[in-house]
């Protein structure tokens, strides 16, 4: 028999937490996060919580846990958009048709009764961090704040109902990659009206101001799009301000105006992967020495746009390879060897076309699934 149980206090939140450390222990790819870190994420200190509600449940067969999953509404994509469409995510569980059904009966109860007629996912918590089910490319360890799977999801997911909605792509890049003919030449000669400077920390609030009205503007007719709060861009902030050096964060300029930007990360999983989700005793001691000694030698592009009106145009692409090879020589400097582009919509032909004329790859696959609530 599977109970599902609702989770309603930090008993039953830490037991949420830390389930899937059962699951994927025998998973090499898999990094355990850091404990501390996602009792704060899933906690009312999560900026998110100010526009969202949600509910999140826990599978037992007798009293051992067997899978878990949430239930979100947001009311920024309510107000965005015209349909009463819920959200599930933070799903996982072991290989069994009957506790995938129990949670999705939970899940989806529970939007029913909130209103809601239509449910995508997965997303943990919002299209703005991790969302996607990963179905091809588990072989890969995750980037940091990129989603893991295990390969019998897709199935199990499908088999309750689910049909896709939309894809996304993970492009990975060796960082020793050449640009395309033509293209240093032509940097080069738009010096004068096209600057790429990287962040000014000093300004950080003016800086993260810039990257909003970019973001927004780049980002705002792609499928599934939600700006960013205030409150969520000074969370993000606070993690660049303690993680990034200042040329991991590029902004490109034409006549001294913002057009353009771009947000890359080390692949924290590198320093935390053998740490099984614990900072003490000795967790802290071992990520401040590993990125003051042992850098990673991966990185992730999360975040890069261009304004609307120079998208179809030379001077984009212009901007977007100059960034892209502003961020490559910061990479360098610190010895990176490869970083991860995503996540990309598969249908964004234009941004693939970038990326592919560097000689990036698609390697991983995520996608988001979409069911109609009876």
């Amino acid at each position: 028999m599977i109970r599902v149980e609702s989770v309603k206090d930090r008993v039953g939140l830490k037991q949420f937490v830390h389930f899937p450390a059962g699951l994927y222990q025998s998973d090499p790819a898999w990094v355990p996060p850091l404990s501390i870190e996602r009792l704060h994420f899933f906690s009312k200190k999560n900026p998110y919580f100010e526009h969202a509600r949600w509910q999140c449940w826990l599978a037992y067969r007798g009293s051992t846990p067997v899978g878990r999953i949430s239930a979100q509404i947001d009311e920024l994509h309510l107000s965005r958009y015209d349909s009463r469409t819920g959200f599930f995510g933070s799903l996982e569980a072991e290989d069994s048709p009957e506790v995938f059904q129990a949670l999705f009966e939970a899940a989806e109860g529970w939007l029913r009764g909130e209103g809601m007629t239509t449910v995508q996912g997965p997303f943990n918590l919002s299209i703005n961090q991790e969302c996607g089910l990963l179905i091809a490319g588990d072989e890969n360890p995750p980037m940091v704040m990129m989603g893991h799977a295990r390969p019998y999801y897709p199935h199990q997911v499908e088999a309750n109902g689910y049909q896709r909605a939309q894809d996304m792509l993970a492009y990975r890049l060796g960082i020793h990659f050449p640009l395309p003919s033509g293209v240093a030449r032509f940097l080069s000669k738009a010096k004068k009206s096209v600057q790429i400077r990287p962040l000014r920390r000093k300004h950080l609030r003016e800086e993260l101001a810039i990257i909003k009205e970019i973001y927004e503007e780049a980002w705002s007719e792609n499928w599934g799009f939600l700006p960013i709060t205030d409150a969520e861009l000074a969370e993000l902030g606070q993690q660049m301000k303690l993680l990034l050096e200042d040329d991991f964060v590029q902004i490109a300029e034409i006549d001294g105006v913002p057009c353009a930007m771009l947000v890359a990360f080390p692949n924290l999983h590198e320093v935390i992967h053998d740490l099984q989700g614990r900072l003490w005793p000795l967790g802290w001691l071992k990520i401040l020495w590993r990125l003051k000694v042992a850098y990673p030698k991966t990185g992730r592009v999360l975040l890069m746009g261009v304004s609307r009106r120079f998208q179809s145009s030379p001077m984009g692409a212009l901007m977007a390879y100059g960034m892209i090879e502003a961020v490559r020589q910061a990479g360098l400097r610190k010895g990176i060897e490869q970083v991860e582009l995503s996540w990309i919509l598969e249908d964004n032909k234009r941004m693939r076309h970038v990326l592919e004329s560097l000689g990036a790859e698609p390697y991983k696959t995520y996608r988001i699934y979409e069911k109609l609530l009876n």
